[in-house]
């Protein structure tokens, strides 16, 4: 169930970008890596990188969030749903 949900919310946020103000290139690029991430922890790919541990993915959303909140606010709890629920599973 929570795979689903945030599969769901993965595609809202995708959705929110596509339709609202213009993302800089340097941000889009950032979501795309920890989207691309998060699927692979959730095991549609490979695994990460020993450098890439799940405490750096963490990490990264959260910086991510600081700066939607500040740029993009009306992402930023489409993000903060996504984190809160990468952290119930765990990730």
């Amino acid at each position: 169930m929570n795979r689903t949900e945030l599969e769901a919310l993965l595609k809202k946020l995708q959705s929110e970008l596509a339709s609202g103000q213009p993302v800089d290139e340097d941000l889009r690029s950032s979501l795309r890596q920890l989207d691309q991430d998060i699927q692979q922890v959730l095991g549609s790919g490979s695994p990460l990188s020993e450098s890439e541990t799940e405490e750096s993915l963490a990490q990264r959303a959260q910086e991510i969030d600081a700066r939607f909140s500040a740029e993009h606010p009306y992402l930023a709890n489409t993000l903060r749903d996504v984190m809160d629920l990468l952290g119930k599973m765990g990730i």
